[in-house]
């Protein structure tokens, strides 16, 4: 049996994953699903190719985009990375372009003119090179979740949706005759049930599960926790990062300036400002976000959009989208990435507990990857060979260097 910890987008398509390959899967979450401070819960999150010079996530998301197309919550408005001055080689804009048009997708390049002339919502010349891809857009986050939710459940995935999980046992895991295929058992106990009796066990402990002599029983625990994967595995403290990012939801004056043909999903010279967007939804909702450098957040700080975000939100739209600047704001959240130093997916067998997988790290680029995600992090946590095992690596070195911290890479 597998056991999950965290019925997000890492955790649900990975017990669907595991549970098609014929294992027995077990989700522990606290529920709701979609929990509504989950990183992938919200009305979209934006499906793309488009990563810069990164070969390896530009062919991930084009597998994706190709499975997208079959799920009902995709909708595929294209996507727009436009900059504030001209592309240059090195600047996420240009390196996109050139990797996607090398691999030979339909890009239509854009200057100052050809924006202002095809996107009326944008403020002539304040965005002035970039590229439109038809090939991309936008899906419902937390309609996907649910489905899939119902999707496992289905399937016999068993969901336990009131687990709250406090802590991994920390003991130690012999190490010996342990295949990918035969891991050694590991213990899911209640809180008060550490016993000294089980130095072996490393399972999970939840505040609902059984007694001390009826521990849940798991070959194999994946950690699908986000950002609070630090909590439960306390070595990666260091490694993955809690980042809170300011999101909005406002209703434009004029709904028809926002329509997808003419304000598809957009990245506004997004390495520099962190905005993107999206287009109106049906019931007059444009939602911005940012992508920048955020600010980290404890386990038990209140999730605040605050007053000064807003004002950079408001100065950005005056500069950009004029008939945003006073637009009403409907709602706001505080989106939690789970951030890894290099931006980078963790998704990798601990080293030392066999029994003991984590997949993690989304540092706010997963969800796109939703129709694939589910047999990678299966193959990874068997051990099964996979080409990108080595990007997503277990790689606690990392923690020692501020070189490619992620965060303050996307504040630059």
């Amino acid at each position: 049996m597998i056991a999950i910890v965290g019925a997000g987008i890492f955790g649900l398509t990975a017990a669907l994953e595991l549970r098609a390959r014929g294992h027995a899967v077990t989700v522990y979450d606290p529920g709701p699903i979609p929990h509504p401070l989950a990183e992938s819960t919200d009305i979209s999150k934006v499906v793309r190719m488009d990563y810069g010079a990164d070969a390896d996530y530009t062919a991930l998301g084009e597998a994706a985009l190709a499975r997208w197309r079959a799920w009902p919550e995709f909708h595929e408005t294209g996507v727009t990375f436009l900059a504030r001055a001209p592309m240059q080689p090195g600047g996420f804009e240009h390196d996109s372009f050139a990797m996607l048009a090398g691999r030979g997708h339909p890009l239509e390049r854009l200057d100052a003119r050809a924006i202002a002339a095809r996107f009326p919502a944008y403020r002539e010349g304040a965005l002035v090179d970039g590229y439109f891809n038809p090939r991309g857009g936008w899906a419902a986050s937390g309609a996907v979740v649910a489905r899939l939710a119902a999707e496992a459940r289905a399937a016999g995935v068993v969901i336990e949706e009131r687990a709250i999980t406090d802590e991994l046992r920390a003991d130690l895991v012999t190490a010996d005759a342990s295949s990918p295929q035969k891991p050694h058992h590991a213990d899911l106990v209640a809180a008060d049930a550490s016993s000294p009796q089980k130095p072996h066990d490393a399972g999970l402990v939840t505040a609902d599960a059984p007694s001390p002599q009826k521990p849940h029983r798991a070959d194999l625990t994946i950690v699908c926790a986000g950002a609070w994967v630090r909590t439960l595995v306390p070595e990666l403290a260091t490694s993955v990062r809690a980042i809170g990012q300011p999101v909005f939801h406002l209703r434009p004056a004029d709904p028809s300036l926002f329509t997808a043909d003419r304000f598809p999903v957009f990245g506004a010279d997004i390495a520099r400002t962190g905005y993107y967007g999206f287009p109106v939804t049906a019931d007059g909702i444009v939602k911005i976000a940012n992508h920048g450098a955020g600010t980290p957040i404890a386990h038990d700080d209140e999730r605040i959009v605050t007053a000064a975000h807003e004002a950079h939100l408001r100065a950005f739209l005056a500069e950009t989208f004029p008939a945003l600047a006073d637009a009403p704001l409907v709602a706001t959240r505080m989106c939690v990435y789970g951030d890894t130093v290099d931006g980078h997916f963790w998704i990798a067998r601990h080293p030392t507990r066999p029994n003991l997988a984590v997949a993690t790290g989304g540092s706010g680029h997963a969800f796109k990857f939703a129709p694939v995600l589910g047999p990678l992090i299966a193959d990874l946590a068997l051990g099964v060979p996979h080409p990108l095992a080595h990007k997503f690596r277990w790689r606690p070195e990392l923690a020692a260097s501020t070189r490619g911290d992620a965060a303050r890479a996307r504040g630059e």
